[in-house]
């Protein structure tokens, strides 16, 4: 069980060594945090208390997201075109041979990928936002450790939606399509563009039990201190930590399908 700390160590190490790119990233990623912030403060001036939420939440709200932003891949990214690339190529035969599951392979590489993300993408968006705005943020410890249990649970919930994209090019022979439908659904159902207590009826209640709220919506309102002390925050984690075993289970399905099929073919 060593080998897959040791993965994601080495993802770590590999992400931190792109220092420019990560710049960007938080210069980015601050930059449209103040956008879409003074676009949220025009919205929320003309609906107070839209989707439940007060003005500072809702600037809450969009700093949390940009922080996210990296380490849950909510508008792209990640492992799911490298894992593409390589069955296309046929070099998911060598990973199949390795003396490692590939499925806990790939989590693991994700999970460190995200680490870094989190550190180095995440912390300085929060903390300008902060310094710039009125944030509802929590004093109390055990609130910031549930948040990053359910940032944890919902980065493992996007592990399992792009796994089952990344497997999909096993059938398809161009992973273009299932990719850039993926980040529009995740984007839409995340709640990275709106709040998804601001979806209306029963059109609401959907988004808000599908897998993507889980990488966005739950972490944020954890924070937020919205699901009513311990019982409601563990009610939410143990939402994700559904939606991440069935994820898990669907992709180990797959996988074994997938594995079956390139057997049979030769490949």
């Amino acid at each position: 069980m060593r080998l897959y700390p040791a993965v994601a160590v080495s993802s770590f190490r590999r992400y931190a060594t792109y220092r420019v790119a990560t710049a960007a990233g938080v210069f980015t990623n601050t930059v449209f945090g103040f956008i879409v912030a003074y676009t949220f403060i025009a919205l929320w001036n003309e609906r107070p208390h839209l989707g439940g939420y007060d003005q500072s939440q809702a600037l809450t709200f969009v700093w949390v997201t940009q922080a996210l932003l990296g380490a849950s891949c909510l508008i792209g990214g990640g492992f799911q075109e490298e894992l593409q690339e390589r069955i296309r190529s046929g070099d998911i035969a060598v990973d199949l041979y390795r003396p490692a599951d590939l499925q806990w392979w790939w989590l693991a590489s994700d999970l460190g990928r995200a680490a870094f993300q989190l550190l180095g993408r995440g912390v300085v968006p929060l903390t300008v936002g902060a310094l710039a705005f009125e944030l509802t943020l929590p004093g109390d410890p055990l609130v910031w450790l549930s948040f990053l249990l359910s940032v944890f649970l919902g980065i493992v919930v996007g592990f399992g939606i792009r796994y089952l994209v990344g497997l999909c090019a096993f059938w398809l022979l161009d992973g273009s399509g299932v990719n850039m439908l993926s980040g529009l659904l995740c984007i839409f159902f995340s709640g990275t563009l709106l709040p998804l207590t601001v979806f209306p009826g029963a059109f609401g209640e959907v988004v808000r039990v599908l897998p993507w709220a889980a990488m966005l919506q739950v972490p944020a309102d954890v924070l937020l201190g919205r699901h009513g002390g311990a019982v409601g925050t563990a009610g939410a984690l143990g939402f994700q930590a559904a939606w991440a075993v069935v994820l898990l289970a669907v992709g180990r399905s797959v996988q074994t399908l997938a594995t079956r099929k390139v057997v049979v073919q030769g490949g």
